[in-house]
């Protein structure tokens, strides 16, 4: 079975051989241990494959990411890095007052020189599932031009403005989606933090009215071109898996250990994928090799039957060992859960 075989099975709920790999190593890991994440991607080598940088460049973009100091992202928001592997948090949103709103303008350019040969090359000669990321993050590009606790005041408030910005970034993100729907990709995905550790950030039916119909348009447009679906969200979120569930959500990448994982499973089973992930809050950073087996065999317990629907994705974070991510891919390789 190959990668792609194997992924594209697990995604409509049909038996596979093994879980898929999935490894997300962040900033910080990559700069410092560019050795030892060679060495674990060689003895586990991973089911999906992404496509280098295929946009256009930003007039806005300067600086160096995850650097200490500041940068400027592609959409001007200018992120401010104590800790070299961070990505840093923006402290002087562009959009702090209103009144910059009538002149701003997303960047376009990005998408304009958006290479299609570029992508479908990377496509070619490979037997991985190619699954690529976006610039797509609604909500939170909102709160990096606008500024978190500004975002939610003229939210609780249904402040005019707000409803403009957010149709302006779903005019660029169905953009977006459009032109990765139109390559030979696999799977796109886009992502959104919306838990706290034991709920949404806002009510239920407040993300159902502005925010779901959002992902939806996405959904809709690359389904349409034959394209899985894949989405992230941190935090607790069970009161909005159902609605993921019925929007077309592919595969879920969300905090399982801030859920009620036996639940989820019960529920949502054969209708998601659950795309990871193992608890890198309280877990992984431990090193703790007994901790870590239990907290695979509680995901594979709920999730994984031998039938698909469940991704073995974990996150190698600048707190986290080699040694632990490695523990968590070898106690997926054991025979699944029936």
């Amino acid at each position: 079975m190959t990668s792609k075989e194997r992924v594209i099975k697990t995604l409509k709920h049909q038996s596979v051989d093994r879980a898929p790999r999935d490894l997300w190593v962040l900033p910080g890991v990559s700069m410092f241990c560019q050795n030892e994440v060679g060495e674990l991607m060689r003895r586990f080598p991973m089911d999906f494959q992404g496509v280098e940088n295929p946009y256009g460049k930003s007039t806005r973009e300067k600086g160096i990411p995850n650097r200490i100091g500041q940068y400027t992202d592609e959409w001007g928001s200018v992120f401010h890095v104590g800790e070299d592997g961070v990505i840093g948090e923006v402290k002087e949103p562009l959009l702090a007052d209103w009144s910059s709103l009538k002149t701003y303008k997303p960047p376009f350019e990005l998408l304009k020189g958006f290479s299609r040969e570029k992508v479908n090359k990377a496509c070619v000669g490979t037997d991985k599932f190619i699954r690529v990321g976006t610039y797509t993050r609604p909500f939170e590009r909102m709160q990096f031009l606008r500024g978190t606790e500004n975002l939610f005041l003229d939210l609780a408030y249904g402040t005019a403005e707000v409803f403009t910005l957010a149709e302006m970034l779903h005019d660029f993100n169905r953009q977006e989606m459009e032109l990765w729907a139109s390559t030979d990709v696999d799977g796109v995905g886009f992502m959104d933090d919306w838990g706290s550790q034991n709920s949404l950030l806002i009510s239920p039916e407040m993300w159902r009215k502005i925010f779901k119909p959002l992902y939806k348009d996405y959904a809709d447009i690359l389904h349409k071109k034959g394209k899985f679906v894949f989405m992230h969200s941190d935090g607790n979120i069970s009161s909005i898996y159902p609605d993921l569930v019925e929007i077309g959500i592919d595969a879920m990448n969300s905090q399982l250990f801030c859920m009620d994982i036996e639940d989820l499973g019960e529920k949502y089973s054969g209708k998601i994928t659950f795309w990871g992930e193992i608890d890198r809050q309280h877990v992984l950073p431990t090193g703790d090799r007994t901790l870590i087996q239990k907290a695979v065999q509680r995901v594979r317990t709920a999730m994984d039957h031998g039938k698909g629907g469940v991704i073995a994705q974990c996150e190698w974070g600048n707190d986290v060992s080699g040694e632990s991510v490695a523990a968590v891919f070898e106690e997926w390789e054991k025979p699944p859960v029936t």
